[in-house]
């Protein structure tokens, strides 16, 4: 299977594990690999109860704790990223997430044991 290939099948994943665990999947996301990491950058994930918490510094918070903390703790049942584990032949040891609501923009890098060989 193409790098791309994998990348899109990367992307689908994660965007089913969002749908799943958060109740909306992001609208447009780009995977890219680099070493050990498959990097995730995700558009158009704010839901319409978010866009309206976001007009105020209390809902800014909520948000941003939501769509980084919350998104660490689906990971944690080890069995929400086997797939992608799977799709890429490696252990995920860890991941990083950020979030910018303002940007409607979030980004994780996903760690794996090993180099994954599939550097764009």
């Amino acid at each position: 299977m193409s790098t791309a290939r994998i990348a899109h099948e990367f992307s689908n994943l994660v965007r089913e594990i969002r749908k799943t665990h958060v109740g909306k999947g992001p609208t447009h996301i780009v995977t890219r690999f680099a070493g050990p990491w498959a990097i995730c950058e995700m558009k158009g994930n704010l839901t319409s109860v978010e866009k309206f918490m976001s007009r105020t510094e209390e809902g800014k918070r909520m948000i941003h704790e939501t769509r980084t903390e919350f998104i660490k703790k689906i990971y944690e049942d080890l069995s929400v990223g086997r797939p992608l584990e799977e799709l890429v032949n490696a252990k995920m040891v860890t991941l990083f997430v950020d979030f910018r609501y303002e940007m409607d923009t979030a980004m994780t890098v996903f760690v794996f044991d090993r180099p994954l060989e599939l550097d764009m």
